[in-house]
């Protein structure tokens, strides 16, 4: 026992401050990741309009290149009121909106259901520098509105982001008390470009539970396109890897060109899906229906459920 804690004694120092030094570290390359990003926004500020708005991207805080898109977006369209919200936002080191709140000073409103994601937010600089909230909850269909009406949200916002690989159609479709000017949500590439399917609604859904393989999740490009419609926006474009789709509100969208998600469709070449002990199978595009092909998927149009195998292996 004697040896343990003298040995604590002279190491706690040392991690503590190798901890500093990292922390240190990471603020400056994340400060110049920023200035790298500044004259790549001036030049998208006098772009004119893109043919396709991946050509855009560029990355700071965000999993791909959706910072960039962003910034291109929002140099076109006048934001009436510079606010975003994003739900599955984890720990926020990789999101869609932490450039626009430390490199543009919007106001956010971040939902993640970890509750230990939240409260690391809450500890770092910029959420005292900026004005930002963080709140842990299970986001559903019967509380997002309440979420965000209890955040003091309601009319147009600048952009929502929706993340939560899962209920992602349902959750975008029951929004109404706000109305974002642009809308960001991941798609489930795997399901193609042809049917308007997702899954269908579980209040407690979880994609690590609802098949071994992580496959099973969300909606197709077609589905949030169709739901797009409904609610009044274009389909402006989708990332380069085939992950994420943009939307604009039709009063916002003049200087934004409108695409056909039937030409501009990307097929992402994530190789994410896991084996039945979880360990990473690494299978490709062409075959990750044949794993969750006895799985059902919601017609959004038709309102029917079928099986995958019924919907895609009998064309």
């Amino acid at each position: 026992m004697i040896i343990k804690s003298l040995f604590r004694k002279i190491t706690n120092p040392i991690t503590n401050q190798l901890a500093q030094i990292e922390s240190q570290l990471l603020k400056e390359i994340e400060q110049n990741r920023i200035l790298a990003a500044q004259p790549l926004i001036q030049n998208l500020k006098k772009s004119d309009t893109l043919e396709n708005i991946a050509d855009a991207e560029f990355k700071v805080f965000s999993q791909w290149g959706e910072d960039g898109v962003i910034q291109y977006l929002i140099s076109k369209i006048n934001i009436e009121n510079k606010v975003f919200v994003e739900f599955g936002v984890q720990d926020y080191k990789e999101s869609n909106t932490r450039f626009l709140l430390v490199n543009n000073d919007w106001t956010g409103f971040v939902i993640d259901s970890s509750q230990e994601y939240v409260q690391h937010i809450r500890s770092q600089d910029y959420y005292w520098k900026h004005d930002l909230t963080a709140v842990c909850g299970f986001v559903t269909v019967d509380n997002i509105n309440e979420l965000l009406k209890n955040a003091g949200l309601k009319g147009s916002i600048g952009i929502l982001s929706v993340d939560i690989d899962g209920n992602d159609y349902w959750v975008w479709k029951a929004i109404s008390a706000v109305s974002p000017q642009i809308v960001i949500v991941e798609y489930n590439s795997s399901f193609g470009n042809q049917h308007a399917v997702t899954i269908p609604y579980q209040p407690d859904f979880s994609r690590e539970k609802a098949h071994f393989s992580l496959l099973y999740w969300g909606a197709s490009l077609s589905a949030f396109c169709h739901l797009a419609s409904q609610k009044g926006y274009i389909y402006a474009g989708s990332n380069s890897v085939g992950s994420n789709a943009f939307f604009v509100r039709k009063d916002s969208a003049d200087n934004i060109k409108e695409c056909d998600f039937h030409k501009n469709f990307t097929r992402s070449k994530f190789r994410d899906s896991r084996d039945e002990n979880g360990v990473l199978s690494f299978i490709s595009a062409q075959n990750k229906l044949e794993i969750i092909r006895n799985m059902p998927l919601f017609d959004v149009e038709s309102h029917q459920t079928a099986q995958i195998k019924d919907i895609y292996f009998n064309e």
